[in-house]
């Protein structure tokens, strides 16, 4: 039963059709075979120096930080006490996974401050570029959604390094950006392209 519900919530949150319209859009651009995978939650945690958790900048934002910080505080007692009314251990409510580590002024701060305002986020590779494509909510009709968006371009060598197994991408200051892909239809899809450790079979297996 949990398996099906699961399954129902991942085909309702990404509709048919969005990646056919990012794989056509990157096809003709680049002119070369496409892999195209759905983001999951492109809101991650940020370690690195001048950023807080959150990625926004230290020292900025100091007084909607004070009041968030008031309201973020007020949320963890009631999820607390809520857990603990449950019989459950009491968690870190607003904790968000580390997704972006490096030096100050990483590499990766280009790709990962641009994912903060994409609805629907979906990562785009092929032999010698990758993008990030913005479609918008992918629970919407693709045929009623705006047309997708490139938010990011990179082609080798300039390119961050792309490895699928470990899902991740890294650049030569040595930040990476841990891709957030998630879902059995994600891993169901790469599987076609992809094979241990990290061969690819551009056209396919």
């Amino acid at each position: 039963m949990n398996e099906r519900l699961e399954r129902w919530a991942e085909d309702t949150r990404v509709r048919p059709g969005h990646r056919e319209r990012v794989e056509a859009l990157l096809r003709d651009r680049w002119r070369e075979p496409v892999i195209v995978l759905h983001l999951g939650d492109t809101d991650v945690g940020y370690d690195v120096p001048g950023r807080r958790r959150d990625g926004t900048v230290e020292g900025k934002r100091l007084v909607r930080r004070f009041f968030w910080n008031i309201l973020r505080g007020i949320g963890a007692v009631v999820f607390g006490v809520f857990a603990l009314a449950h019989g459950e251990r009491p968690g870190l409510p607003f904790q968000r996974a580390v997704g972006v580590t490096g030096p100050a002024n990483a590499m990766a701060l280009d790709l990962v401050d641009r994912l903060r305002s994409v609805g629907g986020a979906w990562l785009a590779c092929s032999p010698s570029c990758l993008a990030v494509v913005d479609t918008g909510a992918t629970s919407t009709d693709p045929a009623a959604a705006p047309p997708p968006r490139i938010v990011w371009e990179a082609r080798k060598p300039q390119a961050p390094e792309l490895s699928f197994r470990k899902s991740t991408l890294t650049w030569p200051d040595g930040s990476v950006f841990r891709l957030p892909i998630q879902g059995r239809a994600e891993q169901q899809h790469l599987r076609k392209f992809v094979e241990f450790p990290d061969i690819v079979h551009w056209n396919g297996r």
